[in-house]
């Protein structure tokens, strides 16, 4: 079984996080993606709401995908949440499927500033996604992609090449996907929220809902 794992404090999630595990789950032919809403991060982010309403955000949000599925992993634990324990725990509980750990640009630029990046990289291959304003060619930076040429960078920019593989220091895959730009932003959702405004639309409507219903990101 091929497993995509996609973490993030979805506060709250929205239709550009939906999109994207879709076109990626699609892209690579994977059996499901499991949705981790972050616990406690390792630095706290302003204006984060409880894990228990982040995770009933996303149940109600991927409910009527049957390749969806998410875990609380993260928010029933009272330890600050690192993806490299994170991932030990489902390696373990899914021994033999292919685990497909899923993050944006930005955050694969940022990974040798993680917890153990590379026993992280041992325990998974990775899919790294477009996330504006950052760009594929920007990944000449990081240390884990030696491999990736600029040329094959800019074709998925342009998006005149939708994936690329490659083998990352610890034997893992790497893929690159260009997936559809979807430029929607929570903290834009929230501070709506926040001011009264619509926010349909950009999210689900059971999460719009959810979030109205217990007045959620208000003052």
């Amino acid at each position: 079984m091929k497993i995509g794992i996609l973490g993030g404090t979805f506060n709250p999630i929205h239709y550009g996080h939906l999109r994207a595990a879709l076109e990626v789950q699609e892209m690579l032919a994977l059996d499901k993606i499991i949705f981790i809403p972050a616990g406690r991060p390792p630095f706290r982010k302003q204006g984060l709401i409880s894990g228990s309403r982040r995770y009933e955000m996303t149940r109600l949000a991927i409910n009527d995908n049957p390749r969806f599925d998410i875990s609380d992993i993260e928010v029933r634990s009272r330890l600050v949440s690192y993806s490299v324990g994170t991932l030990e725990q489902l390696r373990a509980h899914h021994n033999r499927a292919e685990l497909y750990f899923i993050l944006g640009i930005d955050a694969f630029l940022h990974l040798p500033k993680w917890k153990q990046p590379d026993m992280l990289m041992s325990l998974a291959d990775f899919v790294v996604i477009s996330r504006p304003p950052y760009s594929f060619v920007d990944l000449l930076a990081s240390p884990y992609l030696s491999k990736a040429n600029k040329k094959t960078l800019m074709a998925l920019d342009e998006s005149s090449k939708s994936k690329f593989s490659c083998t990352l220091p610890t034997g893992k895959k790497a893929f690159l996907c260009s997936i559809s730009r979807i430029e929607i932003s929570a903290s834009v959702i929230r501070h709506l929220s926040k001011k009264g405004k619509q926010i349909k639309y950009l999210l689900p409507e059971s999460v719009e809902s959810y979030i109205i219903s217990n007045r959620l990101y208000k003052k």
